[in-house]
């Protein structure tokens, strides 16, 4: 029997079809409901998993683990649902399956713009403006987990077995169609697929065991032989191998593990000797132009600075009242709420964050009024990033010289 997961965009109707297609094969559904399956299992609040699918990582990240530890949970949970078989699951973790296992059928239910549109004026009573910016906000969330977790975009089609476009097509047809697939003799659970389902499961319980260590790394198991893969630099390799190994070791069902550097253990190329104590840890990335900014993440994370991204003003005033940045690093032209506005907002309001304006589309004159507002530097496109770097810097060092202040409140 078949486990189907069914990922799709918002007003695309991929949650209402994916639960027929359940009730038409006598699946069990999952949904939400996987976040009570982490929730009772592991403890964790449906907030942080919610944070996890569908939020930038938090600031303190490096030090709780926070976002590692829930990914790892959720990967556990969906292993679990592997496993049973004849199970359809609708949202973000379906892509924490891996593609190996060939009784899993990974759908994307997507439509173009317009229609997405028409549906959310239709149904949710937007108006068109709104529901553009609805439709956005929602894709850059989709964009942020996907490109973390499997660095493609969310609607890449070489994440899914079948793509399902719903301008064409009716909620019928679709339903119809997946049970046409997953009905199949390709999706049929066999041997082969049996033990790829037992050795996810398995590496995703090692993966909630080494977690906690916030060491990042991959876990893939072989009928009880597990293998580490560090993707990301550490010091005193030796020791951190061994701490990883004899924590695999505990786990039931583990025959042997090993630890071993992968593809992005790389030394970081550090700004300087002692700068590591002269580096900002809570920086925010705000800029519409999605490529760029992710490539400027991955950049600064080169560098051992690793940065939250938002997409647009508004998102980038809600990360600031919620978990408010040391350095924010700013465009300037962005819809909805510009750059300058939020420039102004948050100096009024969160003294303490400083902030660098980088644009492409700058003028003198907006160059003066942000430095009167009260912007840190001002930058343009294309940036050198040692440059950028150095003023983030810089900028953090002004921030030790401040006493610390309460932020005002729009009344003030």
């Amino acid at each position: 029997m078949a486990v189907i997961t069914v990922f799709s965009g918002s007003f695309c109707g991929g949650e209402g079809i994916a639960q027929e297609v359940a009730a038409a094969m006598d699946y069990a559904y999952y949904g939400e409901e996987l976040l009570d399956l982490v929730t009772d299992r592991y403890g964790v609040s449906r907030e942080q998993l919610a944070r996890t699918l569908e939020g930038p990582p938090p600031f303190l990240n490096k030090l709780t683990h926070e976002r590692k530890k829930n990914v790892a949970f959720l990967r556990a949970a969906m292993a679990e649902l592997v496993r049973q078989d004849s199970v359809v699951y609708h949202g973000f973790a379906g892509h924490l399956v891996p593609r190996d296992i060939s009784h899993v059928l990974q759908v994307c239910v997507i439509a173009n713009l317009d229609h997405r549109v028409s549906v959310a004026v239709k149904q949710a009573g937007l108006s068109e403006k709104q529901a553009v910016r609805t439709i956005r906000k929602d894709d850059g969330k989709r964009l942020r987990w996907t490109r973390d977790l499997r660095d493609r975009d969310p609607y890449d089609e070489s994440l899914y077995d079948l793509v399902l476009a719903m301008q064409s097509a009716t909620p019928e047809f679709a339903v119809e169609k997946i049970r046409e697939i997953a009905l199949g003799q390709q999706l049929r659970t066999t041997p082969t697929s049996r033990r790829a389902a037992e050795d996810f499961a398995l590496a995703s319980q090692v993966g909630t065991a080494l977690a906690p260590t916030g060491y990042d790394c991959e876990v893939v198991s072989k009928r009880g032989d597990v293998t580490i893969i560090l993707n990301r630099y550490v010091s005193r390799l030796d020791a951190v191998k061994r701490q990883l190994e004899n924590a695999a070791a505990q786990v039931s069902g583990v025959d042997s593990a090993r630890c071993v550097p992968g593809a992005g253990f790389v030394p970081p190329s550090l700004l300087g000797p002692g700068d590591e104590f002269d580096r900002p840890s809570k920086i925010l990335l705000v800029d519409d132009e999605r490529e760029f900014v992710h490539t400027l993440s991955e950049r600064l994370q080169a560098r051992d600075l690793d940065a939250a991204v938002v997409y647009d003003g508004e998102e980038a005033l809600a990360f600031v009242a919620s978990d408010e940045p040391e350095v924010m690093v700013l465009d300037l032209k962005m819809p909805g709420i510009d750059g300058i506005e939020v420039l102004r907002r948050v100096k009024r309001d969160y003294t303490q964050v400083e902030v660098i304006v980088l644009t492409g589309h700058g003028s003198d004159r907006e160059e003066e009024l942000a430095r009167q507002l009260g912007a840190f530097a001002y930058l343009r496109k294309p940036v050198d990033i040692d440059l950028l770097t150095k003023t983030m810097q810089r900028a953090y060092r002004k921030i030790g010289k401040k006493p610390p202040l309460e932020p005002r409140t729009p009344e003030e």
